[in-house]
């Protein structure tokens, strides 16, 4: 029988004289129970599979990225491509998927159905819309007189829907992503994230720009554009659709390192620019508590889970809670505010490297020529040595 993180908890404690670590948090006002927070795809795309996550026990759920009007968005198959390490691990996923297919009307039904059945889980609507004010204010308006509790825009999808100027395509500007961001906080009485794209040489550009259009906070990673692979027997790139495909979305283990960065970077610039109250939930290969332990100490309040739920099934949340909470036990912090951002202040410069480094190595030097023994004096160097000793 699978241990409950209430039970880890409670077993750490009791081999412990420090107070019980507690992986709930509350960000931008919402109170989540972990920190573990389902990313918007797939593991979030109807009722029934968010009722799943929450009674799974997850911070909270993010639902598959809504617009106004579906009718313009059609899938087609197979929209997948999958890179195997040579043990057949997946680590790296690629997706040519829209945002959801599904009615806008269909969705509030379904937003009120579950707040209904879940009334303390935190549940986030991810919302696209073209580059129109009237349909972004519509959107949030809506959606939360539905009863959601918090938005993510989603600004980074990589495939699908540029010619309408959506996702990436919009998260590219900064200027348009400071725009519209003033529009949603002008309707919104919710905190809304803005989901950064990295297709992008520097990300804290319209990470800036968002949270100074009024953003509570920011997501990122989302995928990568990326192209998979081609068959070598029919030439084809995949996943190939009728002999064709577009480059999609790069997700999985192996954008972890991609993340993390990118993270790092965007809390620098939070900390150094926004500090009062702004939040980070990062994303990107998180699969275990080790993982969500790295995002928090380079600045994250949450992390989201969206490929490794595809892999793993929605029980995953479980044994990513104990991971986290043994980490947290082993180095006695007692709360996620603990440890987050804690190793920001190790980055610096490749050239403040160098010096460390070289200080490190004239002070080896120096121990080394000190005279540990009456036959090493020398009548050259004995003024040095001499000194050398004075010193410690």
């Amino acid at each position: 029988m699978t241990e409950t993180p209430a039970a880890t908890a409670a077993k750490i404690e009791s081999n412990q004289t420090h107070p019980m670590p507690t992986l709930s948090t509350t960000v931008n006002g919402l109170k989540l129970q972990n920190p573990f927070v389902i990313g918007s795809g797939p593991p979030g795309t109807n009722l029934s599979v968010i009722n799943r996550a929450f009674a799974e026990g997850w911070g909270a759920v993010i639902a598959k990225t809504i617009s106004l009007d579906a009718s313009k968005v059609v899938n087609v198959t197979p929209r997948y491509a999958k890179l195997h390490a040579e043990n057949g691990e997946v680590i790296g996923w690629e997706n040519i998927e829209l945002i959801s297919d599904r009615p806008f009307g269909i969705w509030l039904d379904e937003f009120k159905k579950c707040k209904e059945t879940n009334p303390s889980g935190i549940l986030i609507a991810s919302v696209m819309e073209e580059y129109r004010k009237d349909g972004w204010i519509e959107i949030i308006e809506r959606c939360q007189d539905a009863g959601v509790d918090a938005f993510e825009l989603n600004f980074s999808c990589p495939h699908g829907l540029p010619e309408r100027k959506m996702g990436a395509a919009m998260g590219q500007d900064p200027a348009i992503l400071e725009e519209v961001c003033g529009w949603v906080a002008s309707a919104a009485k919710k905190p809304f994230w803005a989901k950064m794209t990295p297709n992008i040489t520097h990300i804290e550009e319209p990470g800036r720009a968002a949270l100074r259009g009024g953003a509570s906070g920011l997501s990122a990673i989302n995928t990568i554009r990326s192209v998979m692979g081609v068959n070598l027997d029919t030439l084809r790139p995949e996943p190939t659709v009728e002999g064709y495909t577009t480059p999609g979305g790069y997700s999985s283990k192996a954008v972890k390192p991609i993340a993390l960065r990118m993270v790092m970077e965007l809390a620098a610039m939070i900390r150094a620019e926004f500090p009062a109250g702004r939040s980070l939930s990062g994303l990107g290969g998180v699969e275990s508590g080790n993982d969500a332990a790295q995002f928090i100490l380079l600045g994250a309040d949450t992390v989201q889970v969206c490929t490794g739920v595809m892999k793993f099934g929605y029980g995953c949340v479980k044994p990513m809670c104990e991971e986290l909470l043994a980490f947290m036990a082993k180095h006695k912090f007692e709360t996620l505010d603990d440890f987050k951002g804690k190793s920001l202040a190790y980055f610096t410069t490749h050239a403040d490297l160098v010096h460390r480094q070289a200080g490190r190595k004239a002070a080896r030097q120096a121990i080394a020529k000190v005279v540990k023994s009456d036959g090493e004096w020398s009548g050259d160097e004995f003024v040095k040595q001499s000194d050398a000793l004075s010193k410690g």
